[in-house]
């Protein structure tokens, strides 16, 4: 019973084929974004040995994790829709007839795209203000400390970026679900 529960933990299902070429592209990427959060873990022990054995710390390594972190934990809501593992409560929902589920499938993937589109309409808002001045020049939005990088901007854009990309997956997910022929 346990080394069958190891073996299905182990099993890595992919994509939901229902979430077509995107779902498999965003699948694919996910890559990226584990490494980037491995790197983050580099930076952080390297940044404690040299604070604290060689009492020499760096200025950037704080806002890089934070930076490379906050792109990541962005990407995985993304990731999660692609793969259909996204949070549902399924009370419900496993006691239905496949027939139903169907049903209940359009509904929650439609009712995520208005969502999403109207995150990313909000989101939208915060990024114009933190890529052009008040005077209308493009400048993205910096952290204010001493290092003084501009990933506060960098990651309003990718959340809007995501966002639309989301958007889109709930859209052919919907689309899939209306014309899905098996139940």
């Amino acid at each position: 019973m346990a080394e069958e529960i190891v073996e299905q933990l182990h099993k890595d299902p992919g994509p939901d084929p229902h979430a077509g070429a995107l779902g498999r592209i965003i699948d694919t990427l996910g890559i990226v974004f584990a490494v980037g959060l491995l790197a983050s873990v580099c930076i952080l022990v390297s940044e404690i040995f040299l604070r604290y054995a060689l009492n020499s710390p760096t200025i950037w390594a704080h806002e890089t994790v934070i930076f490379l972190t906050a792109c990541a934990f962005t990407y995985g809501g993304l990731y999660s829709v692609a793969r259909n593992t996204h949070i549902r409560v399924v009370l419900i929902y496993d006691f239905l007839p496949v027939r139903i589920r169907r049903y209940f499938d359009i509904g929650i993937s439609a009712t995520c795209c208005f969502a999403t589109g109207m995150f990313a309409w909000a989101a939208w808002q915060g990024v114009q203000r933190a890529i052009w001045t008040p005077a209308g020049e493009f400048r993205l939005e910096t952290s204010g400390s001493a290092w003084n990088p501009p990933t506060p901007g960098i990651v309003k854009l990718f959340l809007l970026f995501i966002l639309i990309v989301m958007t889109v997956q709930f859209f052919i997910l919907t689309i899939a679900y209306l014309t899905k022929k098996d139940g």
